[in-house]
């Protein structure tokens, strides 16, 4: 992928790790709600930490490591400083989050016309965080995804996305189950060349192929 990559998706998740409590008092009633359920806030942090560490330091710049490696940066409310540091980071990020989706956005316009008219639907009516039900193969040329749309934003039942006259497919087998976050779409000489981010495990997947049919399922 080259706009929708991990590494774009794993950046926005230490973006979403740096949104903090508007205020001390907001924290305080966070960390209160975690112990009226029976849950030890600091363990929640700790482990929060744990599963972003990794991103944190390969993302964020050397002045916000002190704080990740003694767990400051989400075990109590930040200092004024780190919040300005961490404000000044967002507002970096938001521009260049923003300047990649208009990049995207008019490479996309750019071929909307010579696009079937199913790849268009597939654009425009996304199916992030949809769910992979199953994958079936019912000829060499021929791919099959049913697709549980229930968690997304459009459809809100299952799909059976059809992709026709397949030249190439680089999809694993164990696809089923995997959430559909991103996808970027090209012109491949006369076919259509789609490519996906899954999540659970990450994994990009290609096909290329002459037409896409979305069909709604009751």
């Amino acid at each position: 992928m080259k706009y929708f990559t991990k590494d774009w998706y794993d950046e926005m998740q230490v973006s979403g790790f740096l949104t903090f409590p508007e205020t001390e008092e907001q924290w305080e009633e966070d960390q209160a709600g975690y112990r009226e359920q029976g849950i030890d806030p600091a363990e929640v942090h700790r482990r929060e930490l744990e599963d972003k560490k990794e991103n944190l330091l390969k993302f964020l710049p050397e002045s916000f490591h002190p704080y990740i490696y003694d767990g400051t940066i989400n075990s109590r409310y930040p200092t004024p400083e780190l919040l300005e540091m961490a404000g000044k980071w967002e507002a970096d990020y938001e521009a260049r989050f923003d300047a990649l989706l208009d990049d995207y956005s008019r490479h996309y316009e750019s071929i909307k016309e010579s696009l079937p008219p199913g790849a268009i639907q597939l654009t425009e009516k996304s199916l992030h965080d949809c769910v992979v039900k199953r994958v079936d193969r019912p000829s060499d040329d021929e791919l099959v995804l049913l697709i549980d749309c229930s968690s997304g934003f459009h459809y809100f039942k299952d799909v059976e996305v059809k992709f026709t006259e397949v030249s190439d497919s680089l999809i694993p087998e164990d696809i089923t189950g995997a959430w559909w976050l991103y996808n970027e779409i090209y012109l491949s000489g006369d076919c259509v060349e789609l490519h996906v981010l899954f999540d659970t495990p990450i994994t990009e997947v290609t096909i290329i192929c002459k037409d896409i049919q979305i069909e709604e399922l009751e």
